[in-house]
């Protein structure tokens, strides 16, 4: 298994019940599972604490073959590099890098990703993300571009290209299509799809929106996993 949670409970301060309560979950490699609910459910509030940006204090995460949860959070991080891509809902880019160099940001901090995308040096992981890019159908004149200059849908596209350079195990991804129109939604989440395939990655992705559930192994309703409160996240 890639993921698998197992008595997962979390609860803001001051919450009388866990806002997150959720018995067991597991994700197989390669699989992609969507899980969908509506806006302020704890979607995204669950993906946190999965990639390990918020702590997980009761209960367990293991993350290929990992107890990820238990490690400090340096580990977190350090392995949360070599073995997470994660998409976030406002992408995260830094505006004054061009999209290359956003990719690249993954291999600053994993040596494994690199290995992985046969990149040892800084001309091989710039091919390689350039690569990555043209497969999501950015070309190199506006992979050259600095992300404020890229209109949403492009920045989209570099956010996931950062996710998946080096093949991690599993991708997170946090509302990727929210703000697409339908055209545009189909198109990243077939490339997504593709490339997820091509790498061997999982994928787990939550979304408002079940009309993309027919791209995913799995469709799972936060609300038939959760068995916490429904507060506003």
């Amino acid at each position: 298994m890639v993921l698998e949670l197992d008595n997962l409970r979390y609860q803001h301060p001051g919450q009388a019940r866990p806002f997150i309560h959720i018995d067991h979950f597991a994700l197989q490699a390669g699989e992609r599972v969507l899980l969908h609910g509506p806006s302020g459910c704890g979607k995204s509030t669950l993906l946190s604490l999965v990639t390990g940006i918020r702590p997980a204090r009761d209960g367990h995460i293991r993350v290929a073959g990992k107890p990820f949860s238990s490690l400090s959070q340096r580990r977190r991080d350090a392995f949360r590099a070599d073995h997470i891509g994660v998409i976030f809902q406002a992408f995260n880019l830094l505006p004054y890098l061009n999209a290359v160099d956003n990719v690249c940001l993954s291999a600053g901090f994993s040596r494994r990703r690199c290995e992985r995308e046969g990149a040892s040096n800084n001309k091989q992981r710039r091919t390689a993300a350039q690569a990555l890019l043209a497969r999501l159908g950015l070309d190199a004149a506006t992979s050259a571009l600095p992300a404020w200059q890229l209109s949403f849908g492009q920045q989209q596209r570099v956010a996931a290209a950062r996710a998946l350079f080096g093949k991690p195990a599993l991708i997170i991804a946090d509302e990727p299509t929210s703000a697409l129109d339908t055209h545009s939604r189909d198109t990243l989440l077939a490339l997504l799809c593709e490339q997820c395939e091509q790498a061997g990655s999982a994928l787990l992705m939550v979304s408002h929106d079940s009309q993309v559930a027919e791209r995913f192994h799995r469709s799972v309703a936060f609300s038939s996993l959760n068995g916490g409160e429904h507060h506003v996240a």
